[in-house]
């Protein structure tokens, strides 16, 4: 292999590396901000088709190292053959590597009309990208950029405006920028009898631009955290908290849904439970917890009726929902129910987003027909209709009535009892937490509080449980809402509405966790018109390379213009020679 072409190819290797060390569980964050680097360098001067090609490895590798829990996923719990597992796996990761080839591709064809608009068009382009891999296809925004940020604070407040899209800007921004800086360096290092272009000024503009806008972003997350970490004492929305108990039961997935463990289950459960209700407001019990379905079942409705008439707590819990199509077909929903202290079922909320190839087939009557025989333990799912948000009756001597304020910020003076008599809060299950627009819903719907239900036993012990709990603080930013969060397996625990992780439990530990968040609408920009900012990043986008098109195109026409010329002007000297 010769040095030109094994060159691109290790680093766009390496922008693969630095981009899976950057995203839980490495938790390398500050590689993020170099991640693009290798890549840019490497498809410096290289033609459009080749750079693509470099730009598909580079993104394949960094799907291959952040999604590689695929394979346990289908191997070991959906007893796929390693071997498919893998291919598939590989096959995912190419998918989305094709969005990074795609960002090189637009990149090659700014720099070819618009040189000077190129790098500072980069950021647009890459938003737009995670913006269409957000929907299309039913979506699958798992390891964007952003979320390689979410233990730093500063960094990621800027959510609440942009959404997660937003901190991923500011990141390519920033490698755009050094890696305009560094080609220059590179340059002029080269003897300029070797170097076929003119040494060219330092390029200031993306630099600059780059430094300017990570600068605002800072301050901005700065004055939001010192804005919500002093709380306006007289604002009763932001003084008030709320206590909730979470179980982790830590059932092993290959016998949650064997029969002869249901009494093992139940027992486990009702323990756990009544070591998280003491002093609790609620309590939450993980995806899919009760290894039966709740409705038909009526001894064991009973004895969870009972549980919670003896803890005196409501308690929000996940449970498969059977159902009728209107020929008598039946059909599963995966739902979430909120019991009363007095047994009785308060309200519903059935998954909307359903997992393909989890809980649903696409395409499963006519072109993957096959894949329930290669795939063990798929359920014939039906997705929700609607972001109901549940009302949870206040007890007046409740923490929630009489809070407690945060460590961090002053104390409010009490607020009388059954001051907002009922709080409201969201429910997200599982799949659905890592999509932004769908948490937003209900924000706008009026929740002052989230809950987060799954079971990520699937995931074994690999890096998604980390993956997804990170996600969870990217959506309690953007809605300035705390989360609370059950895990069948891990990580459970507790966010607040700046993204600061309040408790997390380890995975795979059978755990009852108790703790306040704190409750109330603070309704922000992205909560209330949603996706903005990446509408208009596809919008910016698309008029920049429709005017790099135009320019590079006139700049063709004109060179071609320019050869004829030259072409006609020797025939015309050649005849008056021989003339």
């Amino acid at each position: 292999m010769g040095e030109g072409i094994a060159r691109p190819i290790v680093l766009a290797v390496v922008t693969g590396l630095l981009y899976t060390l950057s995203l839980p569980n490495f938790d390398l964050g500050l590689l993020a901000w170099v991640a693009l680097l290798p890549l840019h360098i490497a498809i410096d001067g290289l033609p459009r088709r080749r750079a693509f090609w470099i730009g598909w490895l580079a993104g394949t590798a960094s799907f291959v190292g952040s999604m590689s829990w695929v394979i346990t996923a289908m191997h070991l719990y959906g007893k796929v053959p390693v071997i498919i597992s893998f291919a598939l796996m590989l096959l995912l990761s190419a998918y989305l590597g094709l969005y990074v080839a795609l960002y090189v591709l637009a990149f090659t064809w700014l720099k070819a009309g618009l040189p000077a608009f190129a790098s500072l068009g980069t950021p647009f382009v890459w938003v737009t990208l995670e913006w269409v891999r957000t929907y299309l296809f039913s979506g699958l925004p798992w390891s964007l950029l952003g979320y390689s940020q979410y233990t730093w604070l500063p960094a990621i407040q800027i959510a609440d405006l942009t959404a997660v899209y937003g901190v991923s800007f500011v990141i390519v921004l920033v490698n755009a920028g050094l890696a305009e800086a560094c080609l220059w360096l590179l340059r002029r290092r080269v003897p300029p009898h070797l170097n076929p272009l003119p040494t060219r000024p330092f390029p200031w503009p993306v630099p600059t631009a780059a430094v300017l806008v990570l600068a605002s972003t800072l301050l901005y997350g700065h004055m939001r955290l010192q804005t919500l970490g002093a709380r306006n004492v007289g604002d009763e929305a932001r003084s008030r908290t709320i206590t909730i108990g979470l179980v982790q039961a830590n059932i092993d997935q290959a016998v949650k849904w064997d029969a002869s463990y249901r009494r093992a289950t139940q027992n486990r459960y009702s323990r756990l439970t009544a070591q998280a209700a003491a002093n609790a407001d609620l309590v939450v019990w993980p995806e899919a917890a009760t290894p039966y379905l709740f409705e038909v079942e009526p001894e064991y409705r009973a004895e969870v009726a009972a549980l919670v008439k003896a803890a005196g707590v409501p308690l929000l819990f996940g449970s498969p929902t059977l159902g009728y199509f209107p020929n008598r077909r039946p059909y599963l929903m995966n739902s979430a129910y909120l019991l009363s202290t007095d047994g009785r079922i308060l309200g519903r909320y059935s998954k909307r987003h359903l997992v393909p190839f989890g809980e649903y087939i696409p395409l499963h009557d006519s072109l993957l027909f096959f894949l329930d025989k290669l795939v063990e333990g798929i359920g014939d799912f039906q997705a929700g209709t609607e972001a109901t948000v549940l009302s949870l009756p206040q007890k007046p001597s409740s923490p929630a009535a009489n809070p407690e304020p945060l460590a961090t910020s002053p104390s409010p003076p009490p607020l009388p009892p059954g001051a907002r008599g009922q709080l409201r809060f969201g429910v997200v299950i599982c799949y659905e937490v890592i999509f932004p627009n769908e948490v937003r819903e209900f924000a706008a719907g009026g929740a002052d509080f989230m809950v987060t239900i799954t079971n990520d036993a699937w995931f074994g012990r690999s890096s998604a449980p980390y993956q997804h709990f990170g996600m969870v603080v990217l959506r309690a930013v953007e809605n300035r809402l705390a989360f609370a969060r059950s895990a069948n397996t891990g990580i459970s625990g507790f966010i607040d509405q700046t993204g600061r992780i309040i408790e997390a439990t380890p995975i795979f530990s059978e755990v009852a966790l108790s703790g306040k968040i704190p409750v109330g609408r603070t309704p922000t920009f992205y909560s209330r018109h949603g996706d903005v900012f990446a509408y208009a990043c596809v919008i910016i986008s698309a008029l920049l390379l429709a005017w790099a098109r135009w320019r590079d195109a006139r700049n063709v026409r004109a060179e071609q213009g320019r050869r004829k010329r030259t072409t006609r002007g020797l025939r015309g000297l050649k005849g008056n020679n021989h003339a």
